[in-house]
Parts: structure tokens; sequence; C-alpha cells
């Protein structure tokens, strides 16, 4: 996976995309749920995250109070514990990761904690959000991250621009 390429394309295409999204917020088509799902699949169908894992190696999930107690549990740690081990409180005073890439990343890109992965980690990169254009700056930020994203955008552009 060039994720230098996809990042270029990205760049070279926000402008592009935020007027894409801007615009399905505006008026979104009647069908844009099923069109976003088809096109989440579609993609995901053809990109495989374990050949990337850029966003483990670059950006930290936030962690609920419930994936705290979840992993936890799984680690077989006390929560102050795991939390002293792994997590800060960052500028806008949610719990993410001390330091990146994340701990929990493999050297094959697999997650060891995959089952009980964060709920931010089990929705990025939030491709497959109904009212997708309630997250549109999300999802602008996520097409320099995560060459699915960037794919996505461009599947929908095809499938939605007339």
């Amino acid at each position: 996976m060039d994720l230098d390429f996809y990042k270029k394309l990205a760049q070279q295409k926000q402008k592009e995309h935020q007027k894409f999204l801007d615009g399905l917020k505006k008026k979104p088509p009647k069908n844009l749920d099923y069109v976003v799902l088809e096109k989440h699949e579609e993609t995901f169908g053809e990109i495989d995250c374990l050949s990337c894992a850029n966003c483990c190696k670059t950006t930290g999930p936030l962690y609920t109070e419930k994936d705290i107690e979840r992993i936890s549990k799984h680690l077989r740690m006390k929560q102050a514990d795991f939390e002293s081990k792994f997590l800060r409180i960052d500028e806008d005073n949610d719990k993410v990761l001390q330091n990146l890439p994340c701990f929990f990343l493999n050297g094959d890109n697999t997650c060891s904690i995959y089952d009980v992965r964060p709920k931010a980690c089990r929705e990025y990169p939030h491709t497959d959000r109904k009212k997708i254009y309630q997250i549109n700056n999300l999802t602008i930020k996520n097409t320099l991250i995560c060459p699915a994203t960037y794919v996505f955008v461009e599947k929908m552009r095809k499938a939605l621009e007339k």
C-alpha cells in the first residue's frame, strides 16, 4: 500500500472532496445511506486494512470508560493500571494512547486486542455510517490517513455526481 501516493491524491482533491461532501449536506440524495453502505462494502472488498494499518500507526483512538473496562478485564489488569500504563488525558480531556504507533498493533498489522478493541477503532473510518454528511470534516481528515477513505469518497462521487 503506497501511503504517500494516496495522501498526495487526497491532498490534491481535498477541495473537490469538500465541495462534494458539502453538496451532500445541503441536499442529501434520498438513497444516500444505501449508496454509502454499498460503496463502503465495495471499497473494503478491494482494500485490505492489514496491508496498511496507517490509522493504528498515526492516530490514537479515544478510549471510553466502557472500552477501558472491557480491555483491562481482557488483559487481566486493574483499570487504573491499564490507564497509567497506556493512556493519557489529551487537550480535549479525552483518554487517548500515550504513544503511537498503537501498543496493541502487531508486526503483521493485526491487533492484539482486536476482539475487545475500542469503539473508535471498530467504527473507523466511519464510511458505513448513516447521514455521512454529519461528519464531513472527519471524512476529509480521514482521506489523508486512510487510503480506503479516499477510495470511498471517489466511489461516492462517481455514483452521485451527475
